[in-house]
């Protein structure tokens, strides 16, 4: 774990040169604390870093000149890991919980399975439900589908249909997604 955090810190270096690391004749200062900002030349603008007491950070390659800021270089970094992990917590990680019937599945054993789908629905995940043909209970499909499309009916207020029940070998397969909640 310790060595990924090392190795984002020399990415974000590697992206983000400072000071002396900064290859360009000449630079673009940008920034609120910069007296005078527009283009110079690398000498000029580390002199004017180091009366700072801060550092020159390369922030956009892409142009010409390149831009740089003047500012805490430790603190900067600290504020791009930031960012990155707040971007890695708001991506969704997708759960899919399996429930698995057979064509012949009795009513106490459907309404058990039927509370846990909607447990995982109400946590957010997918559930993906199937049922499972062993042997000659392939000549049932009709019962399986009929199976699933009522599990669609009985969770029709806490998720939509993402797949149609669709027969997959020797599994019958329906994709349910969670209802998204309105906000007051």
């Amino acid at each position: 774990m310790h060595s990924k955090k090392k190795q984002i810190q020399n990415e974000l270096e590697e992206q983000h040169p400072a000071n002396y690391n900064i290859k360009a004749k000449e630079v673009r200062l940008v920034g609120d604390n910069i007296p005078n900002p527009g283009i110079y030349k690398i000498e000029d603008a580390l002199k004017l870093a180091e009366e700072m007491e801060l550092d020159l950070v390369l922030i956009s390659s892409q142009v010409n000149p390149p831009v740089c800021k003047i500012l805490d270089y430790q603190k900067y970094i600290y504020q791009q890991k930031q960012r990155q992990k707040e971007i890695k917590a708001k991506s969704a990680k997708i759960i899919v919980k399996e429930i698995r019937f057979g064509p012949n599945t009795d009513d106490h054993d459907y309404n058990f399975k039927l509370k846990h789908a909607i447990n995982f629905l109400q946590d957010g995940a997918k559930v993906k439900a199937y049922v499972f043909f062993k042997g000659r209970s392939i000549m049932y499909t009709e019962q399986g589908e009929q199976l699933l499309r009522r599990f669609i009916n009985d969770l029709a207020e806490y998720a939509k249909v993402e797949q149609e029940p669709k027969l997959d070998g020797k599994r019958m397969i329906v994709i349910l997604t969670p209802l998204q909640k309105k906000k007051n």
